[in-house]
């Protein structure tokens, strides 16, 4: 595996992670920037410090540079009192499903198929309110043309 010179980014064969900061999920959060457009394999949401009883929900939505956003998950179970190693997994299948919740840390990718996104955004839609814990995001998705990239 190789490092690239984008920071949060690793180049392991033909697909590329990036990986977002690590912080509390508030409604219209950007949490990825997408430079080119990409087809996402994976898009899991960790949650990193628990949160607390805020029946929080979220949606995945991509903003692209020319288009219209789309939301491309239906909205998630209460995420209330969810704990530090809780997962989020997009599934990919149709963008009303709603994103898969795993308690206990250990997931399936669940991208039925890719989700074509163009450049522009990924931003979390946050329903009832912004969560307590804190979160961190992980994408894994294949560049459709020359020098596309996600930060």
């Amino acid at each position: 595996m190789v490092n690239s010179a984008v920071s949060g980014i690793l180049m392991n064969g033909s697909t590329i992670a990036a990986t977002s900061a690590i912080k509390t999920m508030v409604n219209g959060d950007i949490i990825f920037t997408i430079h080119g457009d990409i087809e996402i394999y994976n898009l899991v949401s960790e949650c990193q410090t628990a949160n607390d009883a805020t029946a929080s929900t979220l949606q995945y939505q991509a903003v692209p540079t020319v288009g219209t956003a789309t939301t491309i998950s239906g909205a998630s179970a209460s995420l209330a009192n969810a704990a530090a190693g809780t997962t989020l997994v997009l599934p990919g299948d149709a963008f009303a499903t709603a994103p898969t919740i795993y308690a206990n840390g250990p997931a399936l990718a669940q991208t039925a198929r890719g989700v074509y996104c163009p450049d522009g955004t990924i931003k979390v839609i946050m329903g009832v309110g912004s969560t307590t814990g804190t979160w961190r995001h992980y994408l894994l998705y294949y560049p459709l043309e020359p020098n596309a990239y996600v930060v």
